[in-house]
């Protein structure tokens, strides 16, 4: 629900117009109806079960606009956090990749593995023979000190987790 209400708030701020529509219609209401009141005594209980309901309603669309706004300024910064996340995932996958000493071409199939791209798929992406994209691997995993695509992705993920960031190689 909550998924919803974040991604096509619109209902929600329709459903809040019409009762903000109500809440008008029954203050009015109210109001014509204070002035029938000869005195405060005897209380009128219909007037003040009305005048209550009407309390109440307001209340709930003030809660209602502020738990809406509460919300898409949470979904705002959630995808904030995700961009962040994202370029600092790209940023530790190179920096991987750069101090394994990968070449421009090794690095674009090590990039294609990462998302998961099998060998033919690579060699199609970059108009290659399955060879070609055969012989890169092997030499990212030496690279890697890996003996596969999943200790690869393992060896990233665990470097991910633990927040470590290798440093870049040592200049020639």
């Amino acid at each position: 629900m909550i998924r919803q209400i974040t991604s096509n708030p619109w209902p929600l701020a329709g459903l809040i117009l019409a009762q903000a529509a109500c809440a008008g219609f029954f203050v009015w209401d109210v109001i014509l109806d204070s002035g029938e009141l000869t005195g405060l005594f005897p209380i009128n209980v219909h007037f003040v079960i009305e005048a209550g309901a009407v309390l109440g309603l307001i209340a709930g669309i003030a809660v209602e606009i502020r738990v809406l706004l509460r919300l898409l300024a949470r979904k705002a910064h959630l995808e904030r956090q995700v961009t962040m996340a994202q370029s600092a995932l790209h940023d530790v996958i190179e920096a991987h990749f750069e101090a394994w000493g990968l070449t421009a071409a090794e690095a674009d199939v090590a990039w294609f593995t990462v998302k998961g791209l099998s060998i033919a798929e690579i060699s199609q992406m970059r108009g290659s023979a399955e060879g070609t994209v055969k012989s890169h691997l092997n030499a990212i995993y030496r690279k890697a000190d890996v003996t596969n695509r999943g200790a690869l992705l393992a060896l990233l993920i665990d470097d991910l987790m633990d927040g470590t960031r290798p440093e870049a190689p040592a200049a020639a």
